[in-house]
């Protein structure tokens, strides 16, 4: 397991306590067979994920101040998702710090993406607790925001389900359907392939880490396809 110095010269952030940095590694599941360790993250990530949300919302208020609450919310929403912080986090290698239980670590624990994504979370907190809101801020702005201009640029915001059933309803009086089209990789890192129909025409392919994403990930090529977007 690689030692926390490593991360806190790559975030550029030095704790001063590092019990708060270690704490923030620790997954539940490893409590219930480490004799020498009662507390796990779960308590850090609730709270990084209030400080992300915060940051995030500060960023688009300040930034766009034209643009209404409602596409700010969606805005923020696409940047907080799962799969973003979970990118944030291979990208700096924070499933290598994990304490896992055995179980969890057979399974691949270390590479799911909710686990990755809470650990992001947990290390939020973390640096909260340690160094305050604004060093917060700083890492949040640097591995997080940094991705919201691709999400503007493509649209990634929209509820892409939810708009091209509205206009396929409305332009071709007819309701898309979703087919499981290809499914592989182990159990705990599955990827799925969902294609959308306009009755039996194929008209994109999707993929991702679940049936819906997949299917949100299909919806939006299908609104790229047909110029609806």
């Amino acid at each position: 397991m690689k030692k926390l110095n490593q991360l806190e010269e790559q975030i550029g952030i030095t704790f001063t306590d590092k019990s708060l940095l270690e704490l923030a590694f620790v997954h539940k599941s490893y409590v219930n067979e480490a004799e020498d360790q009662e507390k796990h993250n779960e308590r850090m990530e609730f709270l990084g994920d209030a400080v992300l949300e915060l940051c995030v919302t500060d960023y688009v208020f300040r930034t766009y101040p034209d643009q209404p609450e409602g596409e700010l919310t969606n805005w923020r929403s696409a940047l907080v998702k799962g799969k973003n912080l979970a990118k944030v986090a291979r990208e700096l290698h924070l499933g290598d710090y994990l304490k896992l239980s055995r179980g969890e670590e057979l399974s691949g624990g270390r590479d799911k993406t909710y686990i990755l994504a809470n650990t992001t979370e947990a290390l939020i907190g973390a640096i909260y607790l340690d160094k305050g809101y604004e060093k917060a801020n700083k890492f949040v702005l640097k591995f997080i925001i940094t991705m919201l201009d691709e999400i503007i640029k493509q649209k990634l915001y929209i509820d892409a389900k939810s708009r091209i059933q509205e206009l396929a309803q409305e332009k071709l009086s007819l309701t898309p359907r979703y087919d499981l089209l290809k499914e592989s990789g182990p159990d705990h890192d599955k990827i799925f392939t969902m294609g959308i129909y306009f009755e039996k025409e194929l008209i994109a392919k999707g993929t991702g880490p679940s049936k819906q994403e997949a299917e949100q990930a299909a919806a939006h090529k299908a609104l790229q396809e047909k110029g609806w977007l």
